[in-house]
């Protein structure tokens, strides 16, 4: 009776190294499904972005000059217009820091494209659209340059140039 006893426990044993191994395999799993969906989150984030660059671009105002904004809440309530003129609905926060800094690609002054400030590798690496084409096999996210026109910059700026922290207005 008491081996018996013996071939039960050594059962369990097996049963929690299964188990164990199962949920391993499961987490990384998730963990990566969570990165995934973040990235297409920056991906979605950052037309958004290079569609409200672009709105302000061609959008000439008061001037008759096509121009970039000084600021990102520019794109929320564009100065240019006595009434209130939106080329973005609100600031989103950057998917993969989880913060609301952005870096800032700037010509003369003026916003031309923003950035993701993660130094993480990203997973995905070719397969984009043909305006996301200077993403492919990027080392880090910060490398995603999200520009208007999209094919402005090539090279990235170095890492933690231009921070501004973005005032956000609802969740996400």
């Amino acid at each position: 009776m008491s081996r018996q006893h013996g071939f039960a426990y050594l059962w369990n044993l097996m049963l929690v190294a299964f188990m164990g191994v199962g949920l391993a395999i499961a987490s990384e799993t998730y963990a990566t499904a969570a990165r995934r969906d973040k990235e297409a989150q920056l991906l979605f984030i950052g037309h958004e972005f290079r569609q409200a660059l672009s709105r302000y671009h061609e959008a000439q105002g008061a001037g008759g000059a096509a121009q970039y904004p000084l600021t990102l809440e520019e794109l929320l309530k564009d100065p240019r217009y006595p009434g209130a003129k939106r080329h973005l609905r609100r600031l989103y926060k950057d998917p993969i820091t989880g913060k609301a800094e952005w870096g800032l690609l700037r010509q003369q002054g003026r916003i031309v494209g923003v950035y993701s400030l993660s130094e993480q590798m990203p997973i995905k690496q070719g397969g984009f659209r043909d305006e996301d084409k200077n993403l492919n096999r990027k080392p880090r996210y910060a490398d995603w340059l999200f520009t208007y026109p999209a094919d402005l910059f090539t090279v990235a700026p170095p890492p933690k140039t231009d921070i501004i922290p973005a005032i956000t207005s609802g969740g996400r």
